[in-house]
């Protein structure tokens, strides 16, 4: 099936459902909700915030660098532990989820056709269909515009993007990729896009394969946003022709997609942010 234009298959469809629907994941309280849930009186332990370890992949679906600094105890709950408490309580707990920050407790109301009550919820792997993930990916992404690029836009693009071509329209195979990763390994750097690529070698990749400036209708100009502080927050490179190609965001539902240029640079607009442009060497 396509999700936002792009191929995905049933393993990739599989590790969705289970990224979205673990057999135990965490859940964030103050040590007074903690409390006030009986949590402990169900024999169900909480432990400190600081000790816990998440994959990258369950770090990305609860949002992890959101939650709030408060909420300094964690729950590792099933959905039987979350089924076992009282009504009032399973509300109270996932209500406590919403407002520290936490990601992935999606409402019912959003979800008609599940048949669910309107309020906060869990998903379960049962109700992960095909049709029900590719709505919860597709909500946060762009749909990919590779299919419109013409064929002279790549061959145009391939001496100084040759690897754009092959990772333009597809997901990762987790959380791995970011947007310094992605625009590395169109320029063609070995295993990049698979690497949560960090500000240091992005810099040196930057200073070694580029020069300042660059035109937008040409291959090869990196889009550099930066903070006033100076450090890169996202970058994109161009493909030539009105077209360019970014991943959003280092999340594994994010794809690295093609765009007109211009709805790119519109949408990766943030406040505090500057745009510069960099020419890749050939």
């Amino acid at each position: 099936m396509n999700v936002l234009n792009i191929p995905v298959d049933t393993a990739l469809l599989a590790a969705w459902r289970g990224w979205l629907a673990p057999a135990r994941q965490p859940f964030y309280l103050t040590g007074a909700e903690a409390d006030a849930l009986g949590l402990e009186a169900l024999g169900l332990e909480t432990v400190p915030r600081d000790g816990l370890t998440l994959t990258p992949e369950a770090r990305d679906t609860i949002l992890a660098w959101n939650i709030a600094p408060g909420a300094d105890r964690v729950a590792r709950l099933t959905l039987a532990d979350v089924d076992a408490l009282a009504p009032a309580s399973r509300r109270a707990l996932l209500r406590a989820q919403v407002r520290h920050g936490r990601g992935n407790v999606p409402l019912g109301r959003a979800f008609p056709d599940l048949g669910l009550p309107p309020g906060r919820f869990l998903w379960r792997p049962e109700q992960l269909t095909a049709g029900v993930l590719a709505r919860v990916v597709a909500a946060s992404g762009a749909p990919c515009q590779r299919s419109e690029v013409p064929p002279e836009v790549w061959r145009a693009a391939q001496e100084v993007l040759p690897g754009a071509r092959a990772l333009a329209g597809t997901f990762p195979q987790g959380s791995a990729g970011n947007c310094f990763g992605t625009v590395m390994g169109a320029a063609g750097v070995p295993g990049a896009a698979g690497e949560w690529m960090q500000r240091e070698p992005f810099e040196a990749f930057l200073h070694e394969r580029t020069r300042p400036g660059g035109r937008d209708d040409q291959a090869g100009t990196v889009l550099l946003w930066r903070s006033a502080s100076g450090l890169a927050q996202h970058a994109a490179v161009t493909l030539g022709g009105g077209w360019a190609l970014h991943k959003a965001a280092q999340t594994w539902w994010t794809p690295r997609v093609v765009l007109p240029t211009a709805t790119l640079i519109r949408a990766s607009r943030s406040a505090g942010w500057r745009l510069s442009r960099r020419h890749l060497l050939a």
